[in-house]
Parts: structure tokens; C-alpha cells; sequence
């Protein structure tokens, strides 16, 4: 199984057009509001730090450049190709490699976890944007990946996100202009319910080690100056040995 073609020609086509540069897109805050604060959750439940991290859904790889500061070996993987090019493009001096991973092809993840051994794996924002049919598969190939001794740290807009979103969309004066594309390409934030993570990561033989509630920081401000910060849930995962 893997991704539709739709859903992939949608992240497509959003990177492709998508304007350069750090902060350009909605969710591509700066590390310190988003990877950092995460980063300070999860390292206390990382028991192997000298495994490889996988960025899973690098995107522009602003935060895995940040991971690669902190880790030995850093890899971005994203499904869109052109994200994946922006991410080498921003990376000169090569602090992390890329490459694209089609994370719910069942191959995909275990050939990588063939290749680098057990992973920690970074992924925020991902499961919430997937189609129906591929939120569980996505979880499998979080946990071929972590392998047995992988942690992995996961942040979703949680179901209260959703009605923030569509106010927004909806608004009289039209939706900001960062998010207004994300609609525009097809693609759907907020999508999956609270109660459902915890079931896909158990049947995919994971479980929850912590978690909590963080706000997702975006990079766009409604009209009154605030800056939007979405409700999210954080958990750490892995397997018990």
C-alpha cells in the first residue's frame, strides 16, 4: 500500500509553489518555539541517543537542520520530492541528508530500517493530514522504523485545532494568507480524533511513554497581531523490551 496519487500530487504541487525561504509556509516556525521546546520533552525518554533520528515529514527541513545539531546522524524524509529538494537546497553545508519516503509504502519504512538499524524518530504534524486509509500504516512504519530500541516523539493537532481552522478559513476577510493555500492544494488539516492515536499506535505494537499538551506555533498571526498557536497533543512512543 501506498499513498494515493492524489494525496501525493497535493504535497507536491504545495512545495513547488510554495515561496522560499524559512518561516514561508504556515507550520515552519523557528526551531526554537517548536523542535527546541520539543526536544527538552523527549531526550529524557531517548535511551539509545547515538541511534540515527529520522525527521518523518521533513518538509523544508527547518527543524531537522536544528535536530542535526543535537544528534549524530539526522535524516529528512518527506514524501514530496520537491520539499525534499528544498530541505538539501537550505542545507549546504550538509548537517543532515534527505531523501523522499513513502512512510506508508510497508517497504519503504522497513527497507530504511534494513539500511540505518533501529531510529529515533522525530514527526510532528503528519498523521493529523493523512487520508483515512493511511493513518494506520503510516503508525506501522513509525514502528518498523523505531524498531526495538527507537523512541519516537509525536506532535498532532489535536480534535480542537479543527474548529480554529475552519474560523479561520471562513473569516469574512478571507483566510491568512499563509494558510490559505493548504486549502487551496487539498489538503486537509486536523482530520484525526485524540482518541484514535493512541488506538493506531497500540495496534501497531507501540506505547505511549509520556505525552502531554503543547500548543503548535505557526508562522501566521491573525488580524489583531496575535500569533496563531494551534491545541496539540504530544506523546512519546516505543516498544517495551
Amino acid at each position: 500500500m501506498s499513498v494515493t496519487s492524489r494525496y501525493r500530487g497535493a504535497w507536491e504541487s504545495f512545495w513547488s509553489e510554495a515561496p522560499d525561504g524559512q518561516g514561508a509556509v504556515f507550520w515552519d516556525a523557528e526551531p526554537a518555539v517548536t523542535a527546541g521546546l520539543h526536544l527538552a520533552l523527549f531526550e529524557p525518554h531517548v535511551t539509545a541517543p547515538a541511534l540515527p533520528l529520522v525527521d518523518l515529514g521533513c518538509g523544508n527541513g527547518t527543524q531537522t537542520r536544528f535536530l542535526a545539531d543535537r544528534f549524530r546522524h539526522v535524516l529528512g524524509v518527506d514524501l514530496s520530492e520537491a520539499a525534499v529538494d528544498r530541505a538539501r537546497d537550505a542545507d549546504p553545508a550538509g548537517q543532515a541528508t534527505y531523501r523522499v519516503l513513502d512512510a506508508v509504502e510497508k517497504g519503504g519504512a522497513e527497507s530504511l530500517h534494513a539500511e540505518l538499524g533501529d531510529a529515533n524518530v522525530y514527526m510532528r504534524g503528519v498523521l493529523h493530514q493523512c487520508e483515512p486509509d493511511d493513518r494506520q500504516p503510516l503508525v506501522d512504519g513509525l514502528a518498523a522504523l523505531l524498531g526495538e530500541h527507537g523512541r519516537g516523539f509525536l506532535v498532532e493537532l489535536s480534535e480542537a485545532a479543527k474548529p480554529i481552522l475552519m474560523g479561520l478559513a471562513r473569516h469574512p476577510s478571507g483566510p491568512p494568507p499563509k494558510l490559505a493555500p493548504i486549502f487551496r492544494h487539498g489538503i486537509a488539516p486536523g482530520e484525526v480524533s485524540d482518541d484514535a492515536v493512541p488506538q493506531y499506535l497500540g495496534t501497531a505494537g507501540l506505547t505511549v511513554l509520556a505525552g502531554g499538551e503543547l500548543p503548535l506555533v505557526t508562522t501566521e498571526y491573525t488580524p489583531d497581531g496575535a500569533r496563531i498557536e494551534l491545541p496539540s497533543k504530544w506523546l512519546v512512543v516505543g516498544r517495551t523490551v
